[in-house]
């Protein structure tokens, strides 16, 4: 780990070279099951709830199962990814942009996934995304994602999949009150392996996996 401490490095461009460098080989390397709790979500939702996936990457095995009985818009900083994606899921419809900065009309969604991505935001835009999310999914909707357990300053690490990747959190307890103060309630919380397979990495780390509701 390297603290991230340069205030003229633009991290986000950081994060789009790596998973551009390594889109194949991260892809190779995902689980094509999703979590439990993705299919707990989406029975939770009308058949052809609108859905984003925030961090879609290649498309599975998020996008790809919500697509079975959902529509789903997925966004990635990754052009590779994307492009994956599109031919992955046809059904959906995958944008590449920053999720800093992208931008959709309020009340667009039924719910919202962000599993392993908002970690590659720096934290101190976290809190903005939160406010955002909340803006774009309708009353009642809900949002599944993977936070962080503990609280760590932003850093980057050379060897994932041979490019160096930046990532930044804060604890589930922050986590935890700045949903509730956005205006979330978290419905469940609960945990889940890097998505992975076992023969790549280290996958002994894990991350809490919450869902919420908007009030």
């Amino acid at each position: 780990m390297i603290p991230a401490t340069d205030p003229e490095a633009d991290y986000h461009a950081l994060v789009r070279r790596g998973y551009d460098a390594c889109a194949r080989s991260y892809h190779e390397a995902r689980k094509t099951q999703a979590p439990t709790e993705l299919q707990e979500l989406m029975d939770r939702l009308d058949d052809a709830a609108a859905v984003l996936d925030l961090g879609c990457g290649a498309g599975i095995p998020i996008a790809r199962s919500l697509a079975a009985r959902h529509r789903v818009t997925g966004v990635d900083i990754s052009q590779a990814m994307v492009d994956m994606a599109r031919r992955n899921v046809p059904a959906g419809d995958f944008i590449c942009a920053d999720v800093a900065s992208i931008g959709f009309d309020p009340s667009s969604f039924d719910a919202v996934v962000a599993i392993c991505s908002i970690f590659h935001l720096p934290r101190e835009q976290q809190p903005a995304l939160f406010q955002r999310l909340h803006r774009w999914l309708r009353p009642g909707g809900y949002l599944l994602c993977t936070l962080s357990h503990h609280n760590e300053a932003g850093y980057t690490e050379d060897d994932f999949f041979g490019v160096t990747m930046y990532w930044s959190n804060y604890s589930l307890d922050e986590y935890l009150e700045t949903l509730a103060g956005v205006g979330f309630n978290v419905l469940e919380t609960s945990s889940t392996a890097r998505g992975i397979e076992e023969t790549t990495l280290e996958v002994t780390k894990d991350h809490p996996l919450v869902l919420a509701q908007t009030r």
